[in-house]
C-alpha cells in the first residue's frame, strides 16, 4: 500500500517530543464538533463568550466560538456555470462556454430522469410492500402478489440489486439523489440558494453575514467536512474509528463555506481571511470548480495568508483531468506565474501500488498538482458519532494537511514556504508507470505532478529537523 508512513515517524522520531499547538482551519461543508473521535480536538475561541450575542474578541464575528458558518441556513446551490448563465449573456467567452455546458447537462440528465424515477418508485413501492426502510434482495424475491404495479417493481429493484450487490440500495440512493440535485439546484436557473443568506453574493465588502453553527442546519450535510477533519485529528488508539494523522497538539477550526453545489469566491475568499486572522496555520479546502468569476478575490486572499505565513493544502479535483489544461479553481498561478508559495495542490493515491497506483478519479498535472497523498477508502468521522469510507482527492488533502501540521507543531520556525517544499522534496520518488485520466493512458508517476513523489511523513520530519538546524 502507497502510504505516509506516519506510524514509523511516530515510533522512530516524535516518541518523546513535545510539540507546539496547531490550529488546522477546514473549510468544507460543516462540521460536527460533537464527534466522539473529535473530542479535545476543536478550536474553542477564547476571547469569546458563548451565545451572548456579542463580539466579544472584536474580530467581525458575533460568538463565533468554533470557527464561522458563511452559509447561514443554506445547504443546496448553482454550480457556477449555472449562475454565469443566470446573470444573462454579457457577450464573453466565459458566458458562451457555460451556455453550452450546461445545455450538455442538462440533455444528459433528462435522458437519464425517466430511469431515475423508475427506480425511485419501484424502490417506494418495495420499502411500502415489506413495510421496512432498509431490504435485500432476498426480501424483494419473496414478494408474492398480483398488482401487476408491484410485479413490476419487483422485477426492476431486482435488477437493480442483483447489479450493484449488496450496497445497492446506498448505491441508487447515492444516484438518485446526485440526478435530482443536479436538476433540481445544480443546474436549475430558477433556483436561487443563496436568498437565505442575504448578502449580495457579488460584493466582497458586504461581509457582515452567516452564523456561528458550523455544523449547518442539517449535520447530516456535514459528512464531507467531518470526514475531512477525522483524517486530521481523529483520536489515535481509542479503539474508535480510524487514527488520525495528527496525535497531540492540533485544534480544528470549523468553517462552514461548501455548499451542495459550487462555493461561492467570496465566500472562499472570507474564510480563508477568518482562518488566518484567528490562528490556523494550516488551512485545509477540499472543494474545487471549473469556473471562478471572482478569482482575483481568492488570489488576494491566498496572497493574505501567505504574508501570515499561513500554508493552504487544496485538493486537485476528482475529474480524472490534467489541470495544467483545464484549471480546477482555485489555483495560485495567473498565465503561469505563480502568485504566492504557499498553496499546496494534491491529487489522490489508490491503496494498491502498480501501474494502478494513481486514484482513478484524480486530476493531475506536472505543473499544477504538487504531489501525491492517500486518498481511497480512508476511514473517518461522520456525523452522529458514525464512521464511513471515502474517497476523493477531498481525502488526500487532508492527509497531506496532516502531515503540514506534524511539521509545523514539531518544527515552528519553519515558513508556510519551506513546509511546502519540504513536503514536495522529501517525499517518496516512483519512477514507474501508472494509468492517469480518463483516456486510460499510461505516463510516468513522475509526469503526474510537479515533485512526481508521494508525502511520506517520516523522510518530512528529517529534513524538517535538517532545515532548522541550519
Amino acid at each position: 500500500v502507497p502510504g505516509m508512513s506516519i506510524d514509523k515517524a511516530y515510533a522512530d522520531l516524535l516518541k518523546n517530543k513535545k510539540g507546539t499547538k496547531v490550529i488546522v482551519a477546514v473549510v468544507d461543508s460543516g462540521l460536527d464538533i460533537d464527534h466522539e473521535d473529535l473530542k479535545g480536538k476543536i478550536w474553542i475561541n477564547s476571547n469569546e463568550i458563548p451565545g451572548n450575542k456579542i463580539d466579544d474578541d472584536k474580530n467581525g464575528f458575533v460568538d463565533d466560538i468554533n470557527g464561522w458558518n458563511f452559509l447561514g441556513a443554506a445547504t443546496n446551490e448553482n454550480l457556477e456555470l449555472t449562475r454565469i448563465v443566470k446573470k444573462g449573456d454579457d457577450g464573453s467567452e466565459t458566458y458562451k462556454k457555460a451556455k453550452a455546458e450546461l445545455s450538455q447537462k442538462l440533455d444528459g440528465l433528462m435522458k437519464q430522469k425517466p430511469q431515475v424515477d423508475m427506480i425511485f418508485n419501484a424502490d417506494k413501492a418495495v420499502k411500502e410492500y415489506l413495510k421496512k426502510q432498509k431490504y435485500t434482495l432476498a426480501d424483494i424475491k419473496q414478494i408474492e402478489t398480483t398488482d401487476t404495479s408491484l410485479l413490476q417493481s419487483k422485477a426492476i429493484m431486482t435488477s437493480v440489486a442483483t447489479q450493484a450487490g449488496a450496497g445497492f440500495q446506498e448505491e441508487i440512493k447515492s444516484y438518485i439523489d446526485y440526478v435530482y440535485d443536479q436538476i433540481n439546484y445544480n443546474l436549475n436557473v430558477d433556483f436561487d440558494g443563496r436568498k437565505v443568506v442575504g448578502d449580495n453574493p457579488d460584493n466582497i465588502l458586504d461581509n457582515k453575514y452567516g452564523n456561528p453553527n458550523v455544523k449547518g442546519p442539517n449535520v447530516e450535510d456535514a459528512l464531507h467536512g467531518t470526514h475531512v477533519a477525522g483524517i486530521i485529528a481523529q483520536i489515535k488508539n481509542n479503539n474508535k474509528g480510524g487514527d488520525g494523522v495528527v496525535a497531540n497538539n492540533i485544534e480544528i477550526m470549523a468553517i462552514r463555506a461548501v455548499p451542495n453545489g459550487d462555493e461561492y469566491d467570496k465566500d472562499i475568499a472570507l474564510a480563508i481571511r477568518y482562518a488566518v486572522d484567528n490562528g490556523a496555520k494550516v488551512i485545509n479546502g477540499s472543494f474545487g470548480k471549473d469556473y471562478s468569476p471572482k478569482k482575483e478575490w481568492v488570489f488576494d486572499a491566498i496572497k493574505y495568508a501567505a504574508s501570515k505565513d499561513v500554508l493552504i493544502v487544496h485538493a486537485a479535483g476528482n475529474d480524472a483531468k490534467d489541470i495544467d489544461f483545464e484549471p480546477n479553481f482555485p489555483t495560485d498561478e495567473i498565465n503561469g506565474t505563480e502568485i504566492s508559495d504557499n498553496l499546496l495542490t494534491i491529487g489522490a493515491l489508490n491503496f494498491e501500488c502498480g501501474v494502478n497506483m494513481v486514484a482513478t478519479f484524480s486530476n493531475f498535472g506536472s505543473k499544477n498538482v504538487d504531489v501525491f497523498a492517500p486518498g481511497v477508502k480512508i476511514y473517518a468521522t461522520v456525523p452522529n458519532n458514525k464512521y464511513l469510507y471515502e474517497q476523493g482527492t477531498s481525502m488526500a488533502s487532508p492527509n497531506a494537511a496532516g502531515v503540514a501540521a506534524l511539521i509545523r507543531s514539531y518544527y515552528p520556525k519553519l515558513t508556510a514556504s519551506q513546509v511546502k517544499h519540504i513536503l514536495m522534496d522529501s517525499g517518496t520518488a516512483i519512477n514507474n508507470e501508472v494509468i492517469l485520466g480518463e483516456t486510460k493512458d499510461k505516463k510516468s508517476f513522475a509526469s503526474a505532478s510537479k515533485s512526481g513523489k508521494i508525502i511520506n511523513a517520516y523522510n518530512a520530519l528529517i529534513m524538517a529537523q535538517q532545515l532548522t538546524k541550519k
